[in-house]
């Protein structure tokens, strides 16, 4: 059986009796004098503030997820773009390359055309050169030829002014 039916309890030689007594007659004060209004609006004031700094959590949140969002978004853009950047420096890179390869080309063919013009013009002119000689060698030779046949007939100027006409006519 629970003490509060018990005999004992209500007597007023109990201690336990007045302390209950004593906190009826201290709630009824302080229900009196309003306490419980000013606890109860001090519970409503926490219970804004408390719903407020909620309110200012959600709405910073919000903010630092749609600036999450924009940092993704641009991280994202840069990536793109640092990709077609280096796609497109690829494709300068082998353009030049291929450029370069064409450009040495059309310098090696010019330069092996040039080496062989001037081959050819020295070969031309060693020719001419072995022909001037050659002739040279030829008149000289068909001077002294002449000049010891007719050394033993008679001279005739005519015929020496011819001979030595012979060379010049030769070249």
């Amino acid at each position: 059986m629970p003490a509060f039916f018990e005999a004992e309890l209500w007597s007023l030689a109990n201690p336990e009796f007045w302390v209950g007594i004593g906190f009826l007659v201290f709630m009824a004060i302080l229900w009196r004098a309003g306490a419980f209004k000013i606890v109860a609006a001090a519970l409503d004031a926490k219970a804004a503030t408390i719903k407020t700094d909620l309110d200012e959590a959600a709405r910073i949140r919000a903010e630092a997820e749609a600036l999450l969002a924009d940092i993704k978004r641009q991280s994202a853009e840069a990536e793109a773009h640092a990709k077609s950047v280096i796609e497109a420096a690829e494709e300068h890179a082998v353009q030049l390359a291929a450029d370069a390869k064409v450009k040495l080309a059309d310098e090696l063919a010019l330069r092996t055309r040039l080496a062989e013009r001037k081959i050819e013009a020295a070969q031309a002119e060693a020719a001419a050169q072995v022909r001037s000689a050659a002739i040279d060698l030829a008149a000289r030779a068909t001077e002294e030829v002449l000049t010891q046949r007719l050394a033993g007939a008679k001279t005739d100027p005519l015929i020496d002014k011819a001979i030595g006409q012979l060379a010049g006519k030769l070249q």
